[in-house]
């Protein structure tokens, strides 16, 4: 089996996100995702504010990376907007780390488990799921 790793893109999410902000953002990162199994790290480390607007956004940023066979993991949440963060749920659908190169890492740990193992990539994550 080969396993091809893709190129781990890293997006800082903007401190404050304005509904034309936040269109132009996904639009960017869309642009971005258009390759088989897209590895996107946003970098929340600005964001002071969880409100709606941004977890609208993390959230069709997720959904897009799912369509493509990726995924999205956040990096340096802040500890203010982490608690609304964890109340809201999202902390149940994202990986969440402290650094960036913790998150890029964690996609490079994922490709060697699948190969070590023999999965497929959706069965590395099933796996790493229900040992959680």
């Amino acid at each position: 089996m080969t396993l091809r790793i893709n190129p781990v893109s890293v997006k800082q999410v903007p401190e404050t996100l304005s509904i034309r902000q936040g269109r132009l953002f996904f639009s960017e990162l869309e642009s971005s995702m258009n390759i088989d199994r897209p590895c996107v790290v946003l970098d929340c480390s600005k964001v002071r504010r969880m409100d709606r607007s941004v977890a609208h956004l993390l959230l069709c940023c997720l959904e897009e990376a799912i369509k493509r066979n990726g995924d999205v993991k956040l990096a340096g949440i802040p500890a203010g907007a982490r608690t609304i963060f964890e109340l809201s749920g999202l902390d149940r659908l994202f990986e969440v780390y402290d650094t960036n190169a913790e998150a890029v890492k964690s996609f490079r740990r994922l490709a060697v488990d699948v190969s070590a193992h023999g999965l497929t990539p959706s069965g590395a994550h099933q796996r790493a799921e229900n040992a959680a």
